[in-house]
């Protein structure tokens, strides 16, 4: 039988389980140490997270272990998170709707950590705001963000997406925008810049011209189209995931690696040496201390609203 741990999160009251757990068994990981990470992270994460549906990949019995995606908020969700009930057309689940959880607080975060949700993934939008626990169906949402997922084909590596995502930094700055790059935690990197825009097709158009305009310039680098056969040695420039139905990996999730790596934001000079990369949970920690919020240029959007339609 489990030990449980009585916890109060900020006025919240929690019963914490198998602290002593190995989520990541090469290093000794335990779930209690991922409570601690997302707990010492959450004030550089949650506004990463404010009012985007969630998605969370749960790692029950550790990363070596079989895993599941949850959209849908669980049974034993505590009365006091949000959820946002959504259309999920064409649904891989045979559902209309799903009632995705919404990460307000750190509290949230504490129990989607003592239920092995390791990763954590969101929409490139928001949910309009809203008052109550339980949101509408259908609600308004709001395209915030553009993002770039910068994918290796061996023998490519972290090495050449730097370089590709130096390339697409000075496009995006021509464009009058502010992007801010992070590592994938896994094998790639991810560009991002917030943007305001009057239609959520317009980043899903202007990534895609982008993408195939610097395959052209760069055919020995870069991709654009996703056929794995043409990735040998080159970059992937993923501009799909400008698509509301998708989602990419929320800055400082942990990923289910071997050690327990981050999605980290870096300073654009730290590509100049992208042997090191490479950040865990206990890194993170020290350059969150230090550095602060690498990724805060992506919570405001600039003042263009019709910034991204005209160049498309």
């Amino acid at each position: 039988m489990s030990k449980r741990v009585a916890v109060d999160v900020q006025g919240r009251q929690l019963s914490l389980s198998n602290l002593q757990k190995v989520m990541y068994p090469e290093p000794g990981f335990t779930k209690g140490e991922v409570i601690d990470y997302y707990t010492r992270i959450a004030p550089l994460l949650l506004p990463h997270l404010a009012a985007r549906p969630l998605t969370v990949k749960r790692y029950p019995n550790g990363v070596d272990a079989p895993f599941f995606y949850e959209k849908n908020a669980p049974k034993n969700t505590p009365d006091w998170v949000p959820t946002a009930r959504i259309a999920v057309p064409g649904s891989t689940m045979d559902r209309e709707t799903i009632d995705f959880l919404i990460v307000e607080e750190l509290a949230t975060l504490v129990w989607l950590a003592n239920q092995a949700a390791l990763e954590l993934h969101t929409p490139q939008w928001q949910l309009a705001p809203a008052s109550g626990r339980h949101r509408d169906a259908d609600p308004k949402q709001r395209t915030d963000l553009i993002v770039f997922d910068l994918d290796p084909g061996k023998p490519a590596g972290i090495a050449e997406c730097a370089e590709v995502a130096l390339l697409l930094r000075t496009e995006l700055v021509d464009a009058g925008l502010r992007p801010a790059v992070k590592t994938s935690g896994s094998k790639g990197i991810q560009v991002s810049a917030a943007v305001s825009v009057s239609a959520p097709e317009e980043t899903s158009r202007f990534a895609k011209q982008l993408a195939t305009v610097l395959a052209e310039r760069h055919p020995k680098l870069i991709v654009s189209k996703m056929a794995k056969s043409l990735r040998g040695g080159k970059v992937l420039i993923d501009w799909s995931q400008n698509n509301a139905a998708k989602t990419t990996v929320a800055p400082y999730s942990l990923r289910a690696r071997s050690r327990p790596t981050v999605s980290t934001p870096v300073a654009w000079e730290e590509l100049q040496s992208p042997q090191n990369l490479v950040f865990t949970a206990a890194d993170v920690l020290e350059r969150a201390e230090r550095l602060g919020d690498l990724y805060s240029d992506t919570l405001e959007a600039p003042n263009h609203p019709q910034l991204i339609s005209e160049r498309v």
